[in-house]
């Protein structure tokens, strides 16, 4: 196949993946699902292409995750996260190891698979995939906390969960030290994290680069390079790309909207790439002898596993019962798994193949079943809050030289900023709602605009004043105009004793 015909190809299935996004929306299923039915009519069962490189797509699959956990910790805001920063990291350590243990036995019994091979389903399986968690939990509208806390571990546990499955697949037998390298890795791969994204951050505002295109590029250079120097330094690559990716996404980076912009672009571009070619690489054949022991793991990853890991992993925290669910139900798998179930086959480990197959299905079954529907259990638990406010982003120059920010508020069904005068939103200084969108159309608001259900206000806000602003419109939203009064101010915890 000549370069032109490859070109072709891949333009092709760009412009269906792009479309397929908004065809997902309209269904109401996880557009991931159908950049793997993409690859799948690619593949050999349908339209012929014959791929079967394991190695390959692992190499590639590295790539795909590297960019989209970039994208992740750029996109990620520090005062979103850092309420829920315990429970964060106590669920992607603690919750997977409680997740390798708790399905490990589980499957040794019920499928009978020898003790190694079964830790090493359960390893494979105890990652959240931070693809699926960025695209379908941002969407959702719970508080900023529980999304922050679901965003850093799907950030986080790939690191311990890929020194697991290499421990594992490898023929050398696990000793006592075993404990000390996962610690020894993730705590350099968090420190170079940390350094680099801080020197590139420095580096970045006192550059005079000739065009504002090398801004976004200069900042994902220096992710991808975070990934190299942990990755060299026997540490991890993963940890480290994200760290640096979070801790460049909430400096002062001078273009910061082209960057986050092109950011988003290219997670969005990895994660079509990623999940067409994972789906290329499959065999529906193989993946329908792997249905039963697929949906035997399944129950009791979703049943048993993961709400035992969170319950477990929340308990210092006392989070509420209804937030244990929603983290329990928001474990989504994605591209992460399969990726990671390629190790054991590059390596040779026998029965290894049954784990890719096993986790495809697997993947496109949790997908479907828990993405589709989290809005509803959100909504259901009582945890949908409508005066969270997302940041937009736009290619606006003086927007950066103001070092001014573009927030976007819709007012849902139940919100107490129904009713409110535009006047008694007393936003703190630098905050100001400069357009109402209503019944399709938009206005200038005056102070004696009262809001309404299914307003979307835009709201200019400097960087100084963003935070007190959300903190004020989730007060209202919570308890209405006399929220001060109340006592409400905005900023309870998701978790209580955070």
């Amino acid at each position: 196949m000549g370069i032109t015909a490859i070109l072709g190809i891949g333009a092709a299935v760009l412009l269906v993946s792009v479309i397929a996004v908004r065809l997902s929306t309209k269904l109401g299923l996880p557009s991931l699902l159908l950049y793997l039915g993409i690859g799948v009519v690619l593949g050999e069962s349908v339209l012929g292409i014959d791929f079967e490189d394991a190695d390959l797509t692992r190499s590639l699959g590295t790539v795909a995750l590297v960019l989209i956990l970039a994208e992740g910790g750029l996109t990620t805001r520090w005062t979103a996260v850092k309420p829920a920063l315990g429970l964060g990291i106590a669920l992607s350590t603690v919750g997977v190891g409680v997740s390798v243990a708790v399905t490990g036995a589980a499957l040794h019994l019920l499928l009978g698979l020898d003790w190694r091979m079964a830790l090493l389903w359960g390893a494979v399986l105890s990652s959240t995939d931070a693809a699926a968690v960025f695209s379908v939990l941002r969407a959702v509208g719970v508080s900023k906390r529980l999304t922050g806390a679901l965003e850093l571990e799907s950030g986080i546990n790939d690191a311990p969960v890929y020194i697991a499955v290499v421990l594992l697949a490898s023929p050398d037998p696990i000793t006592w030290t075993a404990p000390l390298l996962l610690v020894y890795e993730l705590v350099l791969g968090g420190l170079i994290g940390v350094a680099l994204g801080w020197m590139g951050a420095a580096a970045l505002r006192r550059a005079a680069l000739p065009a504002t295109g090398l801004y976004p590029l200069a900042t994902v250079a220096v992710c991808v390079f975070a990934y190299t120097a942990g990755d060299l330094a026997h540490a991890s690559g993963f940890l480290a790309v994200y760290i640096a990716a979070l801790v460049l996404g909430n400096s002062r980076l001078p273009h910061r909207s082209d960057t986050l912009s092109f950011a988003e672009g290219l997670g969005w571009l990895a994660q079509i790439g990623l999940f067409v070619l994972l789906g290329l690489f499959a065999s529906p054949g193989r993946v329908l002898d792997a249905l039963v022991p697929a949906l035997v793991a399944g129950a009791v990853l979703v049943l048993l596993a993961r709400p035992l890991s969170v319950a477990l992993a929340a308990i210092p925290f006392k989070v509420p019962w209804r937030e244990q669910v929603f983290i329990s139900w928001s474990g989504l798998r994605g591209a992460v798994p399969i990726v990671f179930a390629l190790i054991p086959v590059i390596q040779g480990v026998p029965g290894s193949q049954a784990l890719v197959d096993a986790v495809f299905v697997l993947v496109v079954v949790l997908t479907l079943l828990q993405g589709s529907t989290l809005p509803a259990l959100a909504k259901l638990l009582g945890l949908v809050r409508a005066g969270e406010a997302h940041e937009v982003h736009v290619d606006s120059a003086p927007l950066d030289e103001l070092g001014a920010e573009l927030l976007q508020v819709r007012i849902q069904q139940g919100s107490k900023l129904h009713g409110v005068y535009l006047s008694e939103l007393r936003l703190p200084p630098g905050a100001v709602v400069s357009l109402i969108a209503r019944g399709g159309k938009g206005f200038t608001p005056q102070p004696t605009t009262r809001l309404q259900v299914d307003d979307q206000l835009l709201v200019v806000s400097t960087e100084a004043a963003r935070d007190a602003a959300e903190k004020r419109l989730r007060s209202i939203d919570r308890a209405g105009r006399y929220a001060r009064w109340k006592g409400e101010d905005g900023g309870k915890p998701a978790f209580p004793s955070i």
